[in-house]
């Protein structure tokens, strides 16, 4: 579901502002050190994907298979949520600040985002728009 502004989805802000609530109201340090403990929330986030990517390549010999590509999508979900709710706790408006951005980052994209077909969907030539697992 979509906003009437054709943006990020409805809910997703309604989530994420109800993440960021919840968290000031049990946040033991606030103001501007709050807000880079948020920031720098990210950098575990990221650390985590790195660790499931390892092991669900079996890249460390010690520990073998030790996550699925589940794993690392779950892992991935987190990174972008920690993003969201740290850029709501910078400004409240942070959904405007999103869609501006990613506007701009679809339009310097090398084909116009609005000629991609959605995943699933079948492309002009018939196949499926689906590229896949990378």
């Amino acid at each position: 579901m979509s906003d009437d502004r054709g943006g990020t989805p409805t809910g997703l802000w309604t989530t994420v502002d109800a993440l960021w609530e919840r968290l000031e109201a049990d946040q033991p340090v606030g103001g501007r050190e709050g807000l880079l403990l948020g920031v720098l929330k990210l950098s575990e986030e990221v650390g985590e994907v790195a660790e499931a990517v390892i092991g669900a390549t079996g890249q460390n010999p010690r520990k073998g298979l030790s996550h699925t590509w589940d794993d690392v999508e779950a892992e991935l979900c987190d990174v972008a949520i920690t993003a969201m709710v740290a850029l709501r706790m910078l400004t409240p408006e942070a959904r405007e600040v999103f869609d501006r951005h990613l506007a701009r980052v679809a339009a310097r994209s090398p084909s116009k985002v609005s000629e991609v077909p959605a995943p699933g969907v079948t492309g002009v030539d018939g196949r499926s728009a689906d590229a896949g697992p990378v």
